[in-house]
């Protein structure tokens, strides 16, 4: 079972994901509508402390080329596209894609689905990172391939057990979901619940 922890804002989390050993560490890029938003300084100082052996995801909306030349320079594992994304783009990136759907535009999955480069998708709510679920009988009906499936969109502590036993995905990928009380940075025990319980759910 991968656990990606998406969202991550600052070092002292970085930490807290090292301490879990999670698989996939999210950084929110190019987006200031997120709250979540952060530089390239602040992506490079988060880089720098990560465990080797977490994969660095960059987290984008539409990305021109320019933003994927900086996302690539700047140590990211994988690119994380929400929305769609150009066929010749896609031939321009050189990290692997993280496809990321929502109930909007799964008529595209196809598409992705047949191209080389994506080698995962993550299966997200109606509005990413608002905490709210949807579904899950839609991803259930989606034909398993040889690409990583990662479940996002409302997971927590709480439900990620019954996520995990109900659809059986390569992964599990939170971020409000193990946010402090106040939804300012990530709280260090639910963190810890999150990935037990969805790692328990798995055996």
């Amino acid at each position: 079972m991968k656990i990606k922890i998406c969202g991550i804002t600052t070092k002292e989390e970085a930490k807290i994901l090292n301490e879990n050993k999670v698989d996939f560490a999210g950084m929110v890029m190019f987006f200031p509508k997120s709250k979540r938003n952060i530089n390239t300084e602040s992506a490079r100082e988060i880089i720098s402390v990560l465990d080797q052996n977490i994969k660095k995801v960059a987290v984008t909306v539409e990305p021109t080329e320019e933003q994927i030349k900086i996302i690539e320079k700047n140590g990211f594992d994988y690119i994380q596209i929400h929305g769609d994304i150009k066929e010749e783009l896609i031939k321009k990136i050189n990290i692997p894609i993280l496809k990321a759907f929502n109930v909007r535009d799964m008529k595209n999955y196809d598409f992705y689905r047949n191209e080389e480069k994506i080698k995962g998708y993550v299966f997200d709510a109606f509005e990413p990172g608002s905490g709210k679920i949807f579904d899950w009988r839609l991803v259930r009906e989606i034909p398993k391939d040889n690409k990583l499936l990662l479940l996002a969109g409302g997971l927590n502590p709480n439900n990620v057990t019954e996520a995990v036993k109900y659809l059986r995905p390569d992964g599990v990928d939170v971020s409000s979901g193990v946010e402090n009380e106040n939804g300012i940075g990530k709280s260090p025990e639910k963190i810890k619940m999150f990935v037990e319980n969805a790692r328990k759910a798995d055996r």
